[in-house]
């Protein structure tokens, strides 16, 4: 069971739904490490010290500064905080509905839940969740989480609605600012070979098993230090440089030795079109 981690209002002209909010990511798939000492395996403390006097910092005495020049700071206290009035701290006023494709991808931050709160409100979520679902769009409001006012999408999710805490767009960087990008001629052959290659290695999305390898190989190295085994590091070789018409081509057979067998009449079709397609590429 889920436990809600905000409780309010959406709230569009007239209409108001009573919701909860939940996290939609499981923390518990992380793995967490504690800081040893290394002689005796004792555990760490965290001492806060002031860098200017060496000394060690009680919570009760560390205040909050905004740097507004150099070493010149504006102390903030818990009352100034509290002094700020969000009209969005317990309702999200949906300001506006967008297509859903107008949404760039580099804003989408966190996920989250959000579930009717009680019975009564049942029927004006389900209506809100199925009128985005049949318009394909999608809302836009803000709610105050953790203190920070967000800007979240309003979006339909399975048999639900899915919350997306946005980024601001003066926060994404400009990609002019990557160097060594820009204008680059691209050869229509190469680039007829790396089309094909892409039609051979796509797949539905949902068939692909995705999963953190990451935390599987690091739980690995865990349990078999546990069980006291050697543990044999990985050694990775690098790729080396080779001509692009070529890898391309042996992209290709790799990707088409990798795929499924697919039904006679549509597959071999397919097949000698690909065959044909390379074929008039070389």
């Amino acid at each position: 069971m889920l436990r809600a981690i905000w409780k309010g209002h959406i709230r569009f002209s007239l209409v108001t739904i009573p919701i909860r909010i939940y996290s939609a990511l499981e923390s518990s798939a992380s793995i967490s490490f504690k800081q040893l000492h290394k002689e005796d395996n004792g555990a760490i403390g965290y001492d806060k010290k002031c860098k200017q006097c060496g000394e060690a910092v009680k919570t009760q005495d560390i205040v909050k500064g905004y740097e507004y020049e150099p070493d010149h700071f504006v102390i903030m206290q818990d009352e100034d905080f509290d002094k700020i009035k969000l009209k969005s701290t317990k309702v999200i006023d949906i300001e506006a509905f967008v297509d859903a494709s107008e949404v760039h991808h580099t804003l989408f931050d966190a996920p989250y839940f959000a579930g009717p709160d009680g019975e009564v409100a049942q029927q004006a979520y389900g209506l809100l969740m199925e009128t985005l679902r049949k318009s394909n769009k999608m809302g836009i409001g803000r709610v105050v989480l953790r203190d920070r006012e967000n800007v979240v999408l309003i979006a339909p999710f399975d048999s639900g609605l899915l919350l997306y805490k946005l980024r601001y767009p003066d926060e994404m960087r400009s990609m002019n600012q990557v160097p060594q990008i820009g204008d680059v001629k691209i050869d229509e052959a190469q680039l007829n070979l790396a089309n094909t290659l892409v039609e051979t290695m796509t797949k539905p999305f949902a068939n692909l098993e995705l999963k953190d390898r990451y935390r599987e190989a690091l739980m690995e190295i865990i349990d078999a230090k546990i069980a006291g085994k050697e543990v044999i590091a990985r050694v990775e070789e690098d790729a080396p440089v080779v001509d692009i018409m070529a890898a391309l081509q042996a992209s290709i057979s790799q990707a088409k030795s990798q795929m499924k067998p697919m039904k006679k009449a549509t597959g071999e079709a397919k097949e000698e079109k690909q065959e044909e397609k390379i074929r008039k590429i070389s």
